[in-house]
């Protein structure tokens, strides 16, 4: 037993910091969204933030957008030329695209300060694309209301796990302790 731990020790340190962070982020973040009222229709402040910087996007390229409570839900409504295209709901604001992407940071931790640079810069990275998913996602339903399920079942989804997925694979080959051990050829 001793050599099996010895010699899958690389992967079970990764899969127990990995696991860690990711129970620790979810149940913090479940604490957070206890906070808001379901009942009373009240959207927790990430979803607002997501909605009202969707909202600002559109308007930078060119769209009248807003957004209102929805009254039969916690979520948002999310009107773009007039017309109710969206709800902008807790699923929409990539928190936990977000806490996937900061667990599998810190399974492969470098550094604190790093580690902690490169985690900020991506939560905010995810926050940004996310954002303009949503918006863009919101035009093409309200001119393209057919593909409706395909963009937003399929290729927005592709799009931002691609953008963790290449984060990811920036941090193993360029940022993290990893890299350093095992130099690409």
């Amino acid at each position: 037993m001793k050599s099996y731990l010895q010699r899958y020790k690389p992967f079970l340190i990764f899969l127990s910091k990995f696991l860690l962070s990711y129970l620790l982020l979810t149940f913090l973040y479940q604490e957070y969204l206890n906070q808001f009222d379901a009942a009373k229709c009240e959207p927790d402040g990430a979803t607002k933030l997501v909605s009202e910087n969707t909202v600002w996007f559109l308007k930078l390229i060119g769209h009248d957008a807003e957004i209102y409570p929805h009254p039969n839900e916690a979520s948002y409504k999310l009107f773009v030329e007039g017309h109710a295209v969206a709800r902008i709901v807790e699923g929409c604001n990539a928190v936990s695209v977000m806490i996937l992407f900061v667990a599998f940071i810190v399974a492969f931790s470098s550094r604190f300060l790093k580690t902690t640079l490169f985690i900020f810069s991506g939560v905010l990275l995810i926050h940004v694309l996310n954002v303009i998913r949503v918006g863009l996602i919101s035009v093409a339903m309200r001119t393209y209301p057919q593909y409706k399920d395909f963009l937003h079942d399929i290729v927005f989804p592709l799009f931002i796990y691609g953008v963790v997925f290449g984060l990811w694979v920036l941090w193993i080959n360029k940022f993290s302790s990893y890299a350093k051990k095992n130099p690409a050829t």
